[in-house]
């Protein structure tokens, strides 16, 4: 067993497009686990990027996202975006029963039901690009259009109060140090206004998932309004955010993917297992999120970690590691299935992860086929990102047809 003495300062801040962090990189090269320093919090944390190891890190109940309450963790933006009340600061069997509560919205059937709607609303967002005209911004009239609908339709959330809500989620993700006020300030907004919502579908129950996880009980448990009022926070945010991002990046990828793109539409029937490729392959966020604690000395991957110390896991870094993936630095849309860690792992795979992908499929599949000459209408290089987030994403994806 061995022990780091060297620690990394990790900003985790590269944003050069969709190309992958060189110091992350670095470190899964020369230091599989390493101590870092992070922009902000005390102290310092031990950074996992191996797949066996992460994998070990996110399903031994040694580690617990619990224990980081309290605590001003190492971390990447100004002030912790999580929520001491959340879920996913909770670790089993507690998180369990939110789960197993939660679960009963995004069941195979339920996701199944929702995707007729889905399909209207992306053929009425073609719709209006193919009217606007070539060339058009991909973002403007899809990605950032889309997931936002579809979240606050299956919410239930009155449109005048969606784009407040839109603004209060991207102020929460900012990681410059000149960003904390507002996102303190959008993240009590976006609680006092979930808070009021979920107390009003608990008294008049309708047909949204806001109600359904209201209802919803496990034997005779239910969630209570500060757990409801979270959840539903966690629900707007995360299939807002995740989803139109991915959205973007994924365009992006295949229209400068010309070969893997051809591929795709040569056979349609890849879609699903392509989609999975473009989640593993595509570094969507930056760095890290939120860390685990050490609740005794364990030994990972022939590294003592002590009781006490906090542990970052990197999936970006997973979904490339070698012993894993065979070629993972390339991009291949004809890959056998193998599961990724986009959406983490263990007690803390994202829930919501079914309807993420229902909206890519459907979007990503009707874009294809209704543009199927789609291309980039500026060189690639032009393309302006995002660099004051702790998503990646393009501002802006002209296309041409």
């Amino acid at each position: 067993m061995e022990n780091s003495d060297t620690v990394k300062t990790c900003p985790f801040d590269f944003a050069e497009g969709l190309e992958f962090d060189p110091l992350l990189r670095q470190l899964m090269t020369e230091a599989p686990i390493s101590r870092i320093k992070m922009a902000y919090g005390q102290g310092e944390a031990w950074l996992v990027t191996r797949y066996e190891d992460v994998r070990t890190v996110t399903t031994d109940r040694r580690f617990s996202r619990a224990a980081v309450i309290g605590r001003d963790f190492p971390r990447m933006t100004p002030n912790p975006i999580v929520q001491s009340e959340s879920i996913n600061l909770l670790d089993p069997p507690q998180s369990s029963r939110l789960r197993r509560l939660v679960a009963q919205a995004f069941t195979n059937p339920k996701i199944e039901a929702m995707r007729p709607a889905t399909q209207r609303i992306v053929d009425s967002l073609l719709d209006t690009m193919a009217e606007h005209g070539s060339p058009a911004d991909l973002v403007k009239h899809l990605s950032n259009e889309l997931p936002m609908t579809t979240i606050c339709e299956v919410l239930d959330i009155p449109e005048e109060d969606r784009q407040e809500l839109r603004r209060c989620a991207i102020a929460m993700m900012a990681i410059g140090s000149t960003t904390k006020e507002a996102a303190i300030a959008a993240k009590a907004h976006l609680r006092s206004y979930f808070q009021e919502l979920t107390v009003a579908r608990r008294a008049d129950p309708g047909d949204d998932l806001i109600s359904n996880l209201a209802t919803a009980r496990d034997g005779g448990e239910v969630l209570d309004e500060k757990e409801l009022a979270v959840m539903a926070m966690v629900l707007m945010m995360t299939g807002h955010d995740t989803s139109t991002y991915q959205l973007s990046n994924i365009s992006y990828t295949l229209l400068t993917h010309h070969e893997q793109r051809a591929k795709l539409q040569a056979r349609p029937e890849l879609l699903p297992t392509a989609l999975e490729e473009l989640l593993r392959y595509i570094p969507f966020r930056k760095g890290v999120g939120i860390p685990r604690i050490a609740t005794e000395d364990v030994e990972v991957g022939g590294v003592l970690i002590k009781a006490n110390e906090t542990v970052h896991v990197s999936y970006l870094a997973a979904n490339r590691d070698t012993a894993r993936f065979d070629r993972p630095d390339e991009l291949d849309v004809e890959r056998p299935p193998t599961p990724h860690m986009t959406f983490g792992w263990g007690a803390h795979h994202c829930i919501g992860s079914p309807l993420a992908i229902m909206e890519l499929q459907v979007a990503i599949g009707t874009l294809l086929r209704r543009f199927p000459d789609l291309r980039l209408a500026v060189p690639a290089e032009e393309v302006r990102w995002n660099t004051e987030s702790i998503w990646r994403y393009p501002h802006e994806l002209p296309v041409a047809w």
